[in-house]
């Protein structure tokens, strides 16, 4: 089980914990932060990003300010719904219906492994191993192909 070693990451996670307890539909952390809950080296955490179902991103915005404010530098991604939470130390970034746009198709972003690690006292829902790298490999970025190589 990893700890992060980034204060302001363990703080946001234990926050989104927290939050995630009301939601009725499987969730997942992904990108950098779910690099360093397997213990992988994640470079810089910007902020974290979780897949979550249409009904529960519904459901955070009548509970927690959030704003439809995706990252302009990151038109390769695209959601159904999302929502952005600033309250956190470290953003996080809901995404419903995530896609990638790879060799001009967009291509959905389904998590089919569920594993749960503890950190700060809480439990934090992130894909298995194998299938983070799988997610990091098809998001293609230089930044994502160097976490997954972490994990390897």
């Amino acid at each position: 089980m990893a700890k992060p070693s980034d204060p302001a990451l363990a703080a946001s996670l234990a926050q989104l914990a927290q939050v995630m307890r009301d939601t009725r539909d499987d969730w997942w952390v992904i990108g950098s932060a779910a690099v360093a809950l397997h213990g992988g080296d994640p470079g810089e955490i910007a902020d974290i990003d979780v897949i979550v179902s249409r009904r529960d991103l519904d459901a955070l915005y009548e509970r927690l300010s959030l704003t439809y404010t995706p990252d302009a530098g990151k038109a390769m991604f695209r959601s159904q719904r999302f929502g952005r939470w600033t309250e956190p130390a470290l953003d996080v970034e809901f995404m419903a219906g995530l896609q990638v746009l790879r060799g001009g198709q967009w291509l959905s972003v389904q998590v089919q492994s569920r594993e749960t690690i503890r950190c700060s006292d809480v439990e934090v829902l992130v894909p298995s191993r194998g299938e983070l790298i799988a997610i990091l490999e098809l998001f293609g970025r230089e930044k994502d192909l160097a976490r997954a190589a972490t994990l390897s």
